[in-house]
């Protein structure tokens, strides 16, 4: 990607974080009414310029490590919108899923050749095949705290437990944890040195996204980190090991949704989010990998401490 298409990228995320700042601190009355109520809006209520901004937002928040769930809870309630709910917003995840296999396209087809070359000839000792494990087994535990959560938490999508004072303590939280991992790391392993156990260990950190406002990639980025990976190295393998992830939620919930049937009107903002979503998503993989080749994840730091503090106090307001 040239530079002038990083920096305009890197304006118009510049451009809604500052916005969603503005928005929180001149709004306080919309989130103090929102926090303990949290009512889910269907997709037949979504009209097409609201879907094209959620898919914005999803797209340029999924690959950045401040999470997506967060910021689509926390702008559609700023602007008075309502909260879109888990089902529309893990729908148009798959335009995020779309983005992150083409970007990823030739690595992933080095991979599955690696994998399938080492089973064929029994040597489970490349890199390739303790990668591809450690991308299954690191999916396991997001599967099966997601799965317990539907289960043990009655309603989930209208639960406190999306509420925006979790969204507040969960934002502030990770950006401490960010904070430290990049304080302490090394950096210095790359692409080439990783491993089954790495795929494992950030798999178990994946799992705490469940959490909103944890953010998948900021919760497999800081573990990264924390394993003194390279910052670019964390986030490539962020996103290679997000893809099963990010996309059975997006099957499931698709599939929920045909089951209890979708008309024309609800059909038009999916397809509008999805899209938006595949196009800002891959702008977003490619501006990051791009920035974490020169730069630290201090920003990210601090635009997720002053996230949190501001939705926190205007929430007690």
């Amino acid at each position: 990607m040239s530079n002038s298409k990083s920096q305009t990228t890197y304006t118009l995320i510049s451009g809604i974080m500052g916005g969603l700042i503005l928005t929180l601190f001149t709004q306080p009355l919309i989130f103090a009414q929102s926090d303990n109520v949290v009512t889910e809006t269907s997709t037949v209520s979504i009209n097409l310029f609201q879907a094209f901004i959620l898919g914005l937002i999803q797209g340029l928040t999924e690959f950045l490590p401040i999470s997506s769930t967060a910021h689509l809870k926390v702008i559609p309630v700023a602007l008075g919108w309502g909260d879109p709910g888990v089902a529309y917003t893990a729908i148009i995840q798959l335009g995020s899923i779309i983005a992150v296999l083409w970007y990823f396209r030739q690595d992933l087809i080095h991979l599955t050749t690696g994998i399938l070359k080492s089973v064929k000839t029994k040597n489970y000792n490349t890199q390739e095949f303790k990668m591809g494990l450690g991308i299954i087994i690191g999916t396991i535990p997001i599967i099966i705290v997601g799965l317990a959560l539907k289960i043990l938490v009655p309603d989930l999508d209208n639960s406190s437990f999306r509420s925006l004072t979790t969204i507040a303590i969960a934002s502030i939280v990770m950006a401490i944890l960010l904070g430290v991992a990049e304080k302490i790391s090394t950096h210095k392993r790359n692409f080439e040195q990783l491993s089954t156990k790495d795929g494992i260990l950030m798999g178990l950190a994946q799992s705490l996204a469940l959490i909103p406002g944890v953010s998948r990639s900021g919760s497999t980025i800081t573990a990264g980190l924390f394993m003194n990976l390279e910052r670019e190295t964390a986030a490539r393998f962020s996103f290679l090991l997000g893809i099963p992830a990010i996309t059975l939620a997006g099957l499931v919930e698709l599939k929920d949704a045909f089951s209890q049937g979708l008309n024309s009107v609800s059909i038009f903002p999916l397809v509008v989010g999805v899209i938006s979503a595949w196009i800002f998503s891959y702008l977003a993989i490619a501006w990051l990998i791009l920035f974490l080749q020169k730069q630290n994840t201090w920003v990210f730091v601090w635009y997720r401490l002053v996230f949190g503090i501001v939705i926190l106090v205007a929430t007690i307001k």
